[in-house]
Formats: C-alpha cells, sequence, structure tokens
C-alpha cells in the first residue's frame, strides 16, 4: 500500500527493500502460533490462506502452543476408567480419604482436553499446505511468568526444533 502512495525518493526504495525481504523465502517467512482448539485452529487456517492468496510471503511454520501431554497409556487408560466405577471410588475414599472424586474428575477433564485438542492439531495438520511443519510446545503447568516463563518456552520450543 504505501509503495502504491510513494512514488520515488528514499520511503519507495526502503519499502522496495523491505517487500524484497519478505517475499524471498530463503530469508524470511511467517511462523504463525495457535492454541489446540477450534476457533484458533480455524482462525489460523484463514489467515493462512489469506497470506497464500494475497501476499508472496512464505507460511515458515505453525506453533500449536499449550499442547496438553498425554496422561495415560492405552493399557493405563482401562485402568483408570476402571477406577471411576461406583464401587471402587467408594473403595478409594475410604481408604485415602475424601478428594479422589476430585482427582478422578481432573484427569477425567484432562483426558478428554487432550483428546479434543488432538482433534484440532490433527485438523490443522491435515489443511496446512504440504511441507509446513508444525511446531509442539506444551502446557507449562507452572506459575511462572515473566523472564521465567519465557526461559520454560524457550527451553520446549528447542527441544522441539533440535
Amino acid at each position: 500500500a504505501i509503495g502504491e502512495l510513494i512514488k520515488v525518493g528514499p520511503v519507495k526504495e526502503q519499502t522496495r527493500w523491505m517487500q524484497d525481504i519478505l517475499e524471498d523465502h530463503s530469508r524470511s517467512g511467517v511462523v504463525l502460533v495457535t492454541t489446540p482448539e477450534e476457533m484458533p485452529v480455524l482462525e489460523t487456517l484463514d489467515l493462512v490462506g489469506r497470506i497464500r492468496d494475497e501476499t508472496n510471503v512464505d507460511i515458515a511454520a505453525v506453533v500449536a502452543n499449550r499442547v496438553l501431554p498425554e496422561l495415560f497409556g492405552r493399557s493405563e487408560e482401562a485402568v483408570f476408567d476402571a477406577l471411576r466405577q461406583p464401587a471402587i471410588v467408594d473403595a478409594l475414599r475410604g481408604r485415602v480419604g475424601n478428594g479422589v472424586d476430585v482427582v478422578l474428575d481432573g484427569a477425567h477433564l484432562a483426558v478428554a482436553m487432550r483428546r479434543g485438542g488432538a482433534a484440532h492439531l490433527e485438523h490443522l495438520r491435515n489443511e496446512l499446505p504440504k511441507g509446513t511443519g508444525v511446531v509442539y510446545v506444551p502446557e507449562l503447568f507452572s506459575r511462572s511468568t515473566g523472564r521465567r516463563s519465557a526461559e520454560l518456552i524457550a527451553d520446549a520450543l528447542g527441544e522441539e526444533l533440535l
């Protein structure tokens, strides 16, 4: 847009220079960030389409942030499901006291959220242009903020990329 408004001079040259950098796929690209939820994934895919249709800028990668870990393997999941049976919950409550329900319900919710997120991430991967990498950053179960939080995220990204 600026290139169309200004026809001559240093601003025109700087605009062209910056456009050349942005459109050179060997030097730059857009990295989009999303979360494993329906609306963010749909918005990311819409933005990917707009970038491809309206610009010559490369989609370098997509970062999926706040990806929940898998709590149970398949065999463990069967055990977990058995633990949620009313008779077993009563027996557990008798052995360890109240609060068993909260722990089991929390784990059940985490499994359901992970499955829902996995479905959205699968949709994302299937709809992205071939060759577009997806980098996963796990949910950080930490009260850290600021620099410490940034370091944790950087470590997670480093593990994923290296």
